[in-house]
């Protein structure tokens, strides 16, 4: 018989498919899901091609990312209407690892990461995740979408610009340089799709504005073409070569099983697999799963909020590690729980998690009968489309009611992430702002702890020898906090015999609380003076008795009990 407290302790996949079929499914079911797949996989095609290509890749590996990483996020997880896939908030991760190391690296990359995911949901992460500061997260995707909407402009002008800078600014430099190459067919294809993106849902939400968007910009710049105004594909940028047969823009094939690391790498060549390889990989691939784990789980809280559900959030962490292990052997890269998508399911009726699975199938059939297609394409197109995806993304009514409202500190970690974020990467922005945010948390517990002597019309007063004082100490004795709170101890009036110690209020004490407590102690004991300690909550009470504060002071959970000791050793005779 196994341990029930190990079973318990350990993730569970399929927790919310299981969930969701535990009332039986039926033919309404299916239909509402069926529905809700191809709503969000007409949205999914384009927009998983547009970040493949953003992020180094050819477009169809963003499809693989969504058919095979959707599909297993999909069936394994604990959020019933999580869609999963290539998502925006990647791109500034994978881009250089794709630049650096081909699409192998990318994809072992990815694995890595994976299984990174897997053992934060092992070591129940999934709930410790969500602590990560608000702020912290508003500003790293705030300094994402900055970095995605300027990579955009080379494709959205259509300007003639070699490889970029790996900076910021370089990048920016780049660009502006290749202004005068900007080409009027890709431009006017580009504003195009923007206007169309921006103002169909204005008019209609039956059908998706991508899918509008898209097919009419293609059909312009069809006509731009026959006028002499061509306007770059995907098919005019990528080609394939598959079992013998080539072509442009898009293989019609399924993706096919394959070892990732016998992919070519940066140089062209199959990459091979090493521990060299490895080592230069892991710090990327920690990155891709850190940033997976948050963008999944805020994610599926946005989904919980929709749909009126409660997801698992080590079983999702979990989902999520499976999904990016699996996917690579099948050509997919990073894939994580996609907001934008997620949302859409669930206005689109879904009900179930097989409504993410349907979304996969979608995109199957649509890369398997669509591709010739799919080719025609404009790259414009692509670029006009995230850039819409990184003004969502930036969520810059968020970021101004955070500026205008929040306290200076809470502003202060924002700027620095997305400033960071935009000047180096994702990875520094998240440390430095965890750190920055804990330090200034800490500092405002300090501010709100504290000790506070107690008058004597006080209700714990009354009744008590003028021998007794008594001390209210609010909020955790943590290490920011405990030696302010102490220094009231630091001298007591003549005639004192006893002080009381309200700890009510105390939730928890660490090291230095206990050595600042019982330096305290220690002195007033000297000085002839007994302490009582009342209120005693379960931590502290656990605290105390490890560091052997029996012998010293006078411990008792109840205040009442505490006020009675604190009497009689007042009133007691004093030592000759």
């Amino acid at each position: 018989m196994g341990n029930p407290l190990v079973s318990e302790a350990l993730p569970r996949p399929f927790t919310a498919l299981r969930r969701a079929l535990a009332g039986g499914y039926t033919a309404a079911d299916l239909r509402a899901d069926l529905v809700a797949g191809a709503v969000v996989g007409t949205v999914a095609v384009p927009l998983s091609m547009a970040l493949a290509v953003a992020s180094g890749m050819a477009p169809q590996y963003g499809l693989y990312t969504a058919v095979v990483g959707g599909a297993v996020i999909a069936l394994t997880g604990g959020s019933r209407f999580q869609v999963s896939g290539p998502t925006a908030a990647f791109v500034v991760l994978l881009a250089p690892v794709a630049a650096a190391h081909g699409p192998a690296g990318l994809l072992v990359a990815t694995l890595l990461a994976g299984l990174v995911l897997v053992a934060f949901a092992v070591a129940g992460m999934g709930r410790l995740i969500r602590f990560v500061p608000y702020p912290v997260t508003l500003g790293f995707t705030s300094g994402i979408a900055v970095v995605i909407a300027t990579l955009q402009l080379r494709d959205l002008l259509g300007l003639t610009v070699g490889p970029l800078p790996e900076t910021y600014v370089g990048k920016v430099a780049a660009l502006a340089r290749a202004l005068p190459t900007m080409h009027w067919g890709d431009l006017l294809v580009g504003v195009f799709t923007l206007a169309l993106l921006v103002l169909w849902p204005r008019f209609s939400r039956r059908l998706p504005a991508p899918l509008v968007a898209l097919l009419l910009a293609t059909l312009l710049a069809a006509a731009l073409a026959w006028a002499g105004l061509d306007a770059v594909t995907l098919g005019d940028r990528f080609t394939w070569q598959a079992g013998g047969r080539s072509g442009h823009g898009i293989p019609p094939l399924p993706p096919l099983p394959a070892l990732p690391w016998t992919l070519p790498g940066g140089d062209g060549a199959p990459l091979g697999l090493s521990f060299g390889l490895l080592g230069e990989l892991l710090p990327a691939a920690f990155a891709i799963a850190l940033l997976g784990a948050i963008e999944s789980l805020l994610s599926a809280v946005v989904a919980d909020g929709m749909g009126g559900d409660e997801h698992d959030p080590d079983g999702e962490l979990l989902a999520q590690g499976l999904g990016n292990v699996v996917a690579p052997f099948f050509g997919g890269f990073a894939a994580t729980g996609a907001i934008a998508r997620t949302a859409t399911n669930v206005r689109a009726g879904a009900r179930t998690p097989l409504a993410a699975v349907f979304h996969a199938v979608f995109v199957l059939a649509a890369l398997i009968a669509l591709a010739p297609l799919l080719g025609w394409l404009p790259m414009a197109s692509l670029a006009a489309l995230l850039l819409v995806v990184a003004w969502n993304m930036a969520e810059v009514r968020h970021v101004a009611r955070i500026v205008a409202t929040s306290p200076r500190s809470d502003v202060l970690v924002l700027v620095v992430c997305a400033v960071l974020t935009v000047l180096f990467d994702m990875t520094v922005a998240v440390g430095v702002g965890v750190v920055l945010a804990s330090l200034l948390f800490l500092r405002r517990m300090a501010e709100v702890s504290g000790m506070e002597l107690v008058g004597e019309h006080h209700p714990l007063v009354a009744g008590l020898p003028p021998e007794v004082v008594v001390y209210q100490v609010a909020g955790p004795l943590f290490f920011g906090a405990a030696s302010k709170a102490m220094g009231a101890l630091s001298t007591v009036a003549s005639g004192v015999r006893v002080v009381l110690l309200d700890l009510s209020t105390v939730p928890a004490i660490d090291a230095t609380g206990l050595v600042n407590l019982g330096a305290a102690v220690d002195r007033l004991r000297r000085a002839g003076v007994a302490v009582v300690l009342a209120g005693v909550q379960p931590q502290p009470h656990r605290a105390f008795a490890r560091a052997g504060f029996r012998g010293r002071v006078a411990i008792h959970r109840s205040l009442e009990r505490g006020v009675e000791k604190a009497r009689v050793w007042a009133e007691a005779p004093a030592a000759d």
